[in-house]
């Protein structure tokens, strides 16, 4: 049974200029622990589309599942991992780490246990009492990814969660986020304008269209390796076979790209 079902998923804004079809009749189901990264071009809904999972956005037509049941509103089934960490500055790294147990009033001696226990595993250990200031760019995204497993989410969503970083960081950090990730055994539901960085880390990369969105292709992702890492995949002979595919699909765009116009929704 999959995880997440989103079934024909459209969104339509409406201003004073008249109304934007940002997505039309999206249909995605994503299996339990599996890796799914959504690339397209600017605007086409990608961010738009991890809301209304989350839910944050009401679609205005179509229906998503989580674990079976309808997401009717935000769900305590759902994380969400922005593109910056957005670590209070005035709170230690504990602190921010326990603040999604504390808005969920489920903060107990255990859950503090369970969280110094995470933050000791993945390398913050000894780090609970500095503030945000203190820790280098990778390691807020860490304890940005901590703060998020602490709710003990079935599924996470990642909104260009590293474009934020400079690329050697940008490289380290999704190395670690994704051990992290497969050790939790986490389903996940990642955006990123960055092909090479969605052939690393996907099982399955979802192309979408122009907006109004709607999937125009998925890749199923295998490396035959004994250990995968995003960096070890990059050095495979198969992993310019998946960029060029997935390139070619965004490429054949290029003229409703243009003609589209406008940002990211």
């Amino acid at each position: 049974m999959s995880l997440v079902t989103i079934n024909g998923v459209s969104l339509v804004y409406h201003d004073p200029e008249g109304e934007t079809r940002a997505l039309h009749n999206v249909n995605l189901s994503v299996e339990p622990s599996e890796f799914v990264v959504i690339v397209g071009p600017s605007g086409c809904g990608k961010s738009s589309l991890l809301s209304i999972v989350a839910g944050l956005i009401k679609p205005s037509s179509g229906e998503v599942y989580v674990g079976g049941e309808r997401v009717t509103g935000p769900s305590r089934r759902i994380g969400y991992m922005l593109q910056h960490d957005y670590l209070f500055e005035w709170r230690t790294i504990l602190e921010n780490a326990l603040l999604g147990l504390e808005v969920r009033k489920e903060k107990t001696r255990e859950s503090v246990a369970e969280v110094r226990e995470l933050m000791r595993r993945y390398g913050l250990g000894g780090f609970e009492n500095h503030y945000p200031r203190q820790l280098s760019g990778g390691m807020r995204q860490r304890a940005a990814l901590i703060r998020t497993l602490a709710v003990r989410p079935d599924c996470l969503l990642l909104d260009e969660p590293f474009s934020a970083l400079d690329y050697q960081t940008r490289l380290r950090v999704a190395e670690e986020v994704y051990g992290i990730l497969k050790d939790e055994n986490k389903t996940v539901i990642m955006v990123t304008h960055d092909i090479a960085e969605a052939v690393a880390l996907a099982d399955r990369i979802v192309v979408m269209t122009p907006r109004p969105g709607t999937i125009a292709s998925e890749h199923r992702i295998r490396f035959e390796c004994a250990k995968r890492t995003p960096l070890t995949t990059r050095r495979l002979p198969e992993f310019s076979g998946y960029f060029n595919a997935v390139w070619r699909d965004l490429d054949s765009f290029e003229g409703e790209v243009q003609a589209v116009g406008g940002g990211e929704l």
